[in-house]
């Protein structure tokens, strides 16, 4: 599967924006989906993920409250909106997946938030928050 990582720009301290992943080649239902971040010189960050139902979703504790994950199988997206954007969310954003229909063994919260879990990567989106 392919996914292309969109929406990302510069925004003002309290705003908002909301980040599209897409995908192509594979029904986009199969997979479970994470977004993470990552700024010059520090290790990617988890930030949410939303299992291939969508029926769960993950958060890092930095943005709970203020970051929702959603996804419309139908459409092969997955969105991140977020809200009250702080500028230490400045950053590199970026979409992955990794297949997840029909395994026998529910994967643990903590799969989810390893990036060493998923397979396909989006080129990322920057989204830049000035004070």
């Amino acid at each position: 599967v392919q996914l292309q990582a969109s929406g990302g720009g510069p925004v003002q301290a309290g705003g908002s924006l909301r980040l599209s992943c897409a995908a192509s080649g594979r029904p986009f239902s199969n997979y479970a989906v994470g977004w993470f971040r990552q700024t010059p010189g520090k290790e990617r960050e988890f930030v949410s993920a939303i299992t291939y139902t969508g029926g769960s979703t993950y958060y890092a504790d930095s943005v709970k409250g203020r970051f929702t994950i959603s996804r419309d199988n139908a459409k092969n997206t997955v969105s991140l909106q977020m809200n009250s954007l702080r500028p230490e969310d400045t950053a590199v954003y970026y979409c992955a997946a990794f297949w997840a229909k029909g395994v026998s063994s529910p994967f643990s919260e903590s799969y989810y938030f390893s990036g060493r879990s998923y397979d396909y990567w989006g080129q990322g989106t920057q989204v830049t928050v000035s004070s």
